[in-house]
C-alpha cells in the first residue's frame, strides 16, 4: 500500500474530500490532487508537521503516513535505477546512433550501452533534444516553417503544429515515437563529438533550419573577480570626469590590458577609452563575399 491508496480509502470511509484535507494539512487542494493522482511523490519524511496533520484529520496512528512515504520513496528510486530503458528511450537511443558520425559511431554505442541514459548517453540526448527546441520555437515564429517542416513529414500545417508543441512540452522521458519520426529525424542530419575535447557539432537540414551548424564547446575562463585590477583603473572607474558614460564592455577590454613595470594612472584608462571609440583607429568592415 502507497501514500495515495492510503489517504483515499480513508478519505472514503470518512466521509471527507480532499478540499478539508488540504485545509487541515495546510496545503493547496491542487498539491493534495497530485498527491493522490501519484502525480507527484510523497513528500519527504522529515515534513513532519504535514504528516502530523494529515495523520490527525485522517485519524491514523502518528507516523504512519511519513513511514510509509519513506518506503515508497526508497522503492521509487530503486525502480528508477534498476528498470531498463522504456520502448520511448531505446527509440531515442536508436535514432541518436544513426545521425551519430560514422567514425565514432562504435565507441558511442558502446558507452551508451554500458548503462540505460548513463551520463554520457543523457548529455548527447539532451543536447540535441536542446537544439532541436530552440529551433523550433525559432521556427514557429517565422511565416512558411511550419509549412516547410510539415512537408517533410508529409503532414497538413495542423497536425505539424500539434506534433512540435507536445515535442516543445517532452523531456527525454517523454519523447514519443510520433515526435522522433515526425519532427527530430528530419530536423537533425548529424552530430560529432570530440572526446579530446569533448567539443561538439550538431548539423541541421538547411531547408528548415535558421542555422545549420551548431557548436557547443568547454573552455576554461578566468573569472573577473580573480584578475588583479591596477590602482589607476579603479580611480578611473570612481572618478566621473574620467568615466564618463564608459558601457560594460569598454570596462571588460580596459580590465583586460595588461602592463609590465610601469603602472597606468587614471589619464591613461581615459585615454586608451577615447582611442577605443576613435573609428579612425579600426579598419572598416569589409563586406562578406556572397559564396559561389
Amino acid at each position: 500500500m502507497d501514500v495515495a491508496t492510503l489517504v483515499r480509502r480513508r478519505l472514503m470511509e470518512l466521509g471527507l474530500g480532499q478540499r478539508e484535507l488540504a485545509l487541515s494539512a495546510q496545503v493547496t487542494e491542487s498539491y493534495i490532487s497530485q498527491l493522490l493522482n501519484r502525480k507527484k511523490l510523497p513528500p519527504t519524511p522529515d515534513r513532519t508537521q504535514m504528516y502530523e496533520r494529515m495523520e490527525s484529520f485522517l485519524e491514523l496512528p502518528k507516523g504512519e503516513l511519513s513511514k510509509l512515504a519513506a518506503l515508497q520513496r526508497v522503492e521509487e528510486l530503486k525502480a528508477r535505477l534498476v528498470e531498463p530503458p522504456t520502448p520511448s528511450l531505446m527509440g531515442t537511443r536508436t535514432l541518436v546512433l544513426r545521425k551519430c558520425a560514422l567514425k565514432i559511431r562504435k565507441r558511442v554505442r558502446a558507452i551508451f550501452e554500458l548503462q540505460a541514459l548513463g551520463e554520457f548517453e543523457w548529455l548527447i540526448t539532451n543536447r540535441l533534444l536542446e537544439v532541436a527546441k530552440k529551433e523550433a520555437r525559432r521556427g514557429m515564429e517565422r511565416d512558411g516553417w511550419l509549412d516547410d517542416t510539415a512537408r517533410l513529414s508529409n503532414l497538413n500545417h495542423e497536425k505539424m503544429r500539434r506534433v512540435i508543441e507536445k515535442f516543445l512540452n517532452a523531456d527525454v522521458f517523454q519523447l514519443s515515437a510520433k515526435n522522433l519520426a515526425l519532427f527530430w529525424e528530419p530536423l537533425i542530419e548529424s552530430w560529432d563529438i570530440n572526446f579530446d575535447t569533448f567539443s561538439m557539432v550538431v548539423v541541421l537540414n538547411p531547408n528548415v533550419a535558421t542555422q545549420q551548424v551548431r557548436r557547443f564547446e568547454f573552455v576554461e575562463s578566468v573569472p573577473e573577480s580573480s584578475l588583479d585590477e591596477e590602482p589607476g583603473f579603479s580611480e578611473f572607474l570612481q572618478d566621473p570626469q574620467f568615466k564618463g558614460n564608459v558601457t560594460k564592455d569598454e570596462i571588460a577590454f580596459l580590465r583586460r590590458l595588461k602592463f609590465g613595470t610601469k603602472r597606468p594612472t587614471p589619464l591613461y584608462y581615459y585615454r586608451e577609452l577615447q582611442n577605443l571609440r576613435d573609428p579612425l583607429h579600426f579598419a572598416p568592415e569589409m563586406a562578406t563575399a556572397p559564396a559561389i
